[in-house]
C-alpha cells in the first residue's frame, strides 16, 4: 500500500487519498494502517480544481466540432499528490478517480 495523504475540505474535514510511495518525501504524522500520513499542501477542492482549466478546453474543443456527435463520452484518471495536487494520470497507469464526462445535446436539429 502506498502514502496516505490527507487533504483538508472547504467544511473543514479531510478527504485520506492514497498515493503511490514515493522513498524520501517528508513524513509528518505517524502511521495509518502501516502507512505513512501526510498533510497536502492544499485543500481538496483547490487541488481538485488544478484539472479544471484542461477539462473545461476539452469541453470547449469538443462542442465547437462543425460536425459534432449527438453523445460525447470522456474519461481520464485523476491522480493526487501532496504538493503537486491533482493532475490527469498517464494512459494505463493506476488513478485515484476515473472521471467520465457525458453529455447529449439537447437541441434538435
Amino acid at each position: 500500500m502506498g502514502d496516505i495523504v490527507s487533504f483538508p475540505t472547504a467544511d473543514g474535514r479531510s478527504v485520506l487519498v492514497e498515493t503511490t510511495a514515493r522513498s524520501g518525501e517528508p513524513v509528518t504524522r505517524g502511521g495509518h494502517r502501516g502507512s505513512v500520513v501526510q498533510e497536502a499542501q492544499r485543500s481538496f477542492e483547490e487541488a481538485v480544481g488544478h484539472i479544471q482549466p484542461a477539462v473545461q478546453a476539452l469541453i470547449d474543443q469538443l462542442v465547437s466540432l462543425a460536425h459534432r456527435p449527438s453523445g460525447v463520452s470522456v474519461e481520464f484518471g485523476v491522480d493526487l499528490h501532496a504538493e503537486a495536487g491533482a493532475f490527469i494520470a498517464k494512459t494505463g497507469g493506476t488513478a485515484n478517480f476515473t472521471v467520465k464526462l457525458t453529455w447529449e445535446d439537447a437541441r434538435t436539429e
